[in-house]
């Protein structure tokens, strides 16, 4: 399995599919992320503010409709019970998978942005649910 920086732009045509809902300031990487998306996984570290880095791997069922839903799996530190499971959009995942791939060219490390570990995590899920 190729690393992020290893990866070949996916076909024009899964492109084109992808491009609507995809943001223009992200159509560059769109092609590179639909080609890590394909792979079915890939490995990272959290990076934690003032600790260690915390190693990951992601896995997910591959579609091929922006529309269709995508089950992502994160296992942190090779640890069952640091296992967490996100149900999301495609289009909406593949999008995630461009800002991973942007904060790799910035930094060198897979990671995800703190707005997928919030939706990972269902933080914004129990802070919009109202005290019983």
């Amino acid at each position: 399995m190729p690393t992020i920086d290893q990866l070949q732009p996916a076909a024009k045509g899964d492109v084109l599919i992808y491009q609507p809902y995809c943001p223009k300031e992200k159509h560059k990487i769109l092609p590179y992320a639909l080609s890590l998306y394909v792979q079915g996984s890939v490995e990272g570290e959290r990076r934690i503010e003032g600790g260690q880095s915390i190693p990951f791997v992601a896995s997910w069922y591959v579609s091929n409709l922006p529309s269709e839903l995508t089950r992502c799996n994160f296992i942190f530190d090779g640890k069952a019970d640091f296992s967490y499971e996100v149900t999301l959009l495609n289009y909406e995942f593949i999008n995630y998978l461009v800002d991973a791939i942007t904060i790799f060219q910035e930094s060198q490390s897979v990671d995800f942005t703190q707005a997928f570990y919030r939706k990972l995590l269902r933080l914004d899920e129990s802070a919009s649910k109202p005290l019983q």
